[in-house]
């Protein structure tokens, strides 16, 4: 099987003005509202999305070892508890911990087809042409849609595994998160499939805090580059070093906020969309949300979304959790 591939290979069901319209939906809705917020999928330009593998390198951030670790010790018992003809990743990214997966699944039974779904057509064609020469056997499908809102677009054959790891969850809000689950329950029907999620679990705040806030400053860059963003997708004026980088653990909300604080009284304009915000000193925008999980505290979420836990497993020290369920 060839490994070429490109943008006509995808099949998409976004709107060629999708993102820009969504930016502009996510801007005008979030720094208007009080406190500021922006949702962090801003942040993952090329520049952000490169700063965030280097994030994932740094001796802090441990979510995706643990992740992998997990994925490494348990995938032959998930694969088993969980068996599928087709494995669907959301938010897929680059794919690099879909081997394992994929792997025991191939063991586990007759597993035909890899279907990544993401926004982002670099990173299916990325994705499709790492796993390509791994698997020629495999039928991989790459779909350009939004999996909050276009889940009934997306294939349905076979018996599915659907994805969703990275703790990705943990941005949502709980009443979107919640809305989440119940639509991803209508799209997996009884007898239909699974679902494979992975939470970061509440721990320390003496190794929360700091996953999120390196004493490199990766993070703090990372952070900031969704202000890099607005200025050159609505050319916003905003003075990206004139914003700190915070992050502080909710303990009520059991969620780390990321947060940018003005240092300074600022006026920024953004005439893309005719916005024009003031910014006091030590005003915060908050840019992200990353929601920590308790096992059983999770499993009677995907229970209030109907849903019943198949299995749960960690890394060997307890840090992260894969949760299978299957629709009731």
């Amino acid at each position: 099987m060839s490994t070429a591939f490109t943008p006509a290979d995808i099949t998409h069901y976004l709107p060629p003005d999708f993102l820009a319209k969504s930016l502009r939906r996510d801007v005008l809705a979030g720094l208007q509202s009080t406190p500021k917020t922006l949702p962090p999928k801003w942040f993952y330009d090329e520049r952000g999305s490169g700063l965030f593998e280097q994030i994932t390198e740094l001796p802090e951030y441990y979510p995706t070892r643990a992740e992998r670790e997990a994925l490494e010790l348990h995938a032959a018992e998930i694969a088993a508890a969980g068996p599928a003809e087709t494995l669907m990743e959301l938010g897929s990214g680059s794919s690099r911990k879909t081997p394992l997966l994929l792997d025991a699944l191939a063991e586990a039974g007759p597993l035909r087809r890899y279907v990544a779904v993401d926004v982002s057509d670099s990173a299916l064609i990325s994705a499709r042409e790492g796993l390509a020469g791994l698997y020629p056997e495999l039928d991989l499908q790459a779909v350009a849609a939004d999996f909050e809102h276009q889940l009934h677009l997306l294939p349905h054959e076979g018996r599915r595994m659907v994805a969703f790891l990275g703790g990705t969850i943990g941005n949502f809000e709980p009443d979107a998160r919640i809305a989440f689950l119940r639509e991803l329950r209508s799209f997996l029907g009884p007898g239909e499939g699974t679902f494979l999620v992975g939470t970061d679990l509440v721990k320390s705040p003496s190794v929360l805090v700091p996953a999120y806030d390196d004493a490199q400053g990766v993070t703090a860059d990372f952070n900031r580059n969704v202000l890099r963003v607005l200025n050159a997708e609505l050319g916003a004026d905003f003075d990206v070093d004139a914003f700190e980088h915070v992050a502080v653990w909710n303990e009520r909300k059991e969620w780390i906020e990321m947060r940018l604080r003005a240092t300074r009284a600022m006026h920024v304009r953004l005439p893309a969309v005719g916005l024009e915000i003031d910014f006091a000193p030590g005003e915060d925008l908050r840019t992200e949300i990353s929601a920590k999980f308790r096992p059983e505290g999770f499993g009677e979420e995907l229970g209030e979304a109907g849903f019943a836990v198949v299995g749960q497993w960690t890394d060997a020290a307890g840090r992260f959790a894969l949760t299978l369920a299957e629709p009731r």
